[in-house]
């Protein structure tokens, strides 16, 4: 071992979007755990995202929390600028930020269609844009997508329109970061035992959608974020793919 690759500079970085609660919480606690310095990018909660640092911290990581907008593309550049003032550099994104609303197409509210626009397609644009500019070799862009996609589950219309959007773009920029070394995949979460998918649903829609795979149960964000870690480490080889990770749902 050289003594550069002793320095703390070594330590591969990760910024992680929506990473205060849920699935992306608990993929930056795993990347820590992995021996990641991590970046904690968090939309409005900070006690949400202190929280998830504190726990970081706590069990020997390194973490930071950053507040931003990933629909925004000076807030997005300043948590890359954060990531590398602290850090060094960035090799992961895991941007599992996102919003859901439910309903039939034809009662949803459009302006309900205009914030998951923003949040889900403009948003993982503007993020993969700065990964793309400044990962390092070696790196990793994570997206999520859904298995509603497949699933064609009634009521997630719009919610699913915009994963089939991320899709798009995960399966394009992995091709377009062609010499790089640098892969680009995406996760597609079945039914996940979040905040997210549980708001709004009675013990009998979740009992039934939880039987939908044959495990005959809801996955966990412990579940997921084993995925983000295979991605982020190990799976030089897997590259412009979508991991449905369900279950066996679909």
């Amino acid at each position: 071992m050289t003594e550069q690759s002793r320095t703390p500079a070594a330590r591969r970085v990760a910024i992680v979007t929506g990473g205060s609660r849920g699935i992306g919480r608990e993929s930056a606690e795993r990347l820590a755990s992995d021996g990641f310095a991590v970046v904690i990018n968090y939309a409005g909660n900070q006690a949400e995202a202190e929280a998830a640092v504190t726990a970081v911290t706590a069990a020997g990581g390194q973490a930071v929390a950053f507040r931003a907008d990933v629909a925004d593309e000076q807030a997005v550049a300043a948590l890359f600028d954060l990531a590398e003032d602290t850090y060094g550099g960035v090799d992961v994104v895991v941007h599992a930020a996102g919003v859901m609303t439910l309903a039939p197409l034809v009662d949803l509210d459009l302006d309900a269609l205009d914030r998951m626009h923003r949040t889900n397609i403009r948003g993982t644009f503007v993020v993969d844009q700065q990964a793309a500019r400044r990962l390092r070799p070696g790196g990793a862009v994570i997206n999520f997508s859904t298995s509603v996609l497949g699933l064609a589950l009634p009521g997630y219309s719009a919610y699913a329109a915009t994963k089939g959007a991320v899709e798009a773009i995960t399966l394009i920029l992995a091709r377009e970061l062609r010499g790089r070394d640098i892969t680009v995949n995406a996760v597609a979460p079945g039914p996940t035992a979040t905040a997210l998918f549980l708001d709004g649903k009675d013990a009998e829609t979740i009992e039934r959608m939880s039987k939908m795979n044959p495990l005959e149960r809801l996955g966990t964000p412990a579940d997921i974020a084993e995925v983000v870690s295979f991605l982020a480490g190990p799976a030089r080889w897997v590259n412009g793919q979508v991991l449905r990770a369900n279950g066996g749902a679909i």
